[in-house]
């Protein structure tokens, strides 16, 4: 304590539990400070997940699907994850297996760009499937 207080630093304690307990003259404030720093460029540096979505109707037209499968290819090239869906309107719901075939249908095309993490999953009036990009080799 008198040697901190001859410096003006703190004396902060590292291990309680130890015998002696472990002690450490610094600067507390400063010390705060650094990690604070450290903290906010790591946060900095971790990389945001992108979703991108697509919607489809349970009845998709085969122009329509290949223009947004175009889309969908650009998303996974980017290292987005794609989350595409089938929205089912009214009583459009009878065509549940025409929506799961469309989702199988995509993930079967955009297989080398990316890996389906979700199969179809039917929730409430929509059918979701997730798909991943694949890591690029170096």
């Amino acid at each position: 304590m008198r040697i901190a207080n001859e410096q003006e630093l703190d004396l902060v304690e590292i291990s309680p539990n130890a015998d002696p307990p472990v002690c450490k003259v610094m600067d507390y404030k400063k010390f705060l400070y650094e990690q604070k720093k450290r903290d906010k460029a790591l946060k900095a540096k971790a990389t945001k997940v992108i979703i991108k979505e697509i919607r489809f109707g349970p009845q998709t037209d085969d122009h329509d699907y290949e223009f947004k499968k175009k889309h969908a290819e650009k998303f996974l090239k980017e290292g987005a994850k794609l989350k595409a869906f089938v929205f089912f309107k009214g009583r459009s719901i009878i065509f549940k297996e025409q929506g799961q075939i469309l989702l199988l249908r995509l993930a079967q095309d955009l297989e080398e760009y990316g890996k389906v993490e979700q199969m179809p999953k039917l929730e409430g009036k929509r059918m979701t499937m997730f798909i991943a990009p694949k890591k690029e080799k170096k």
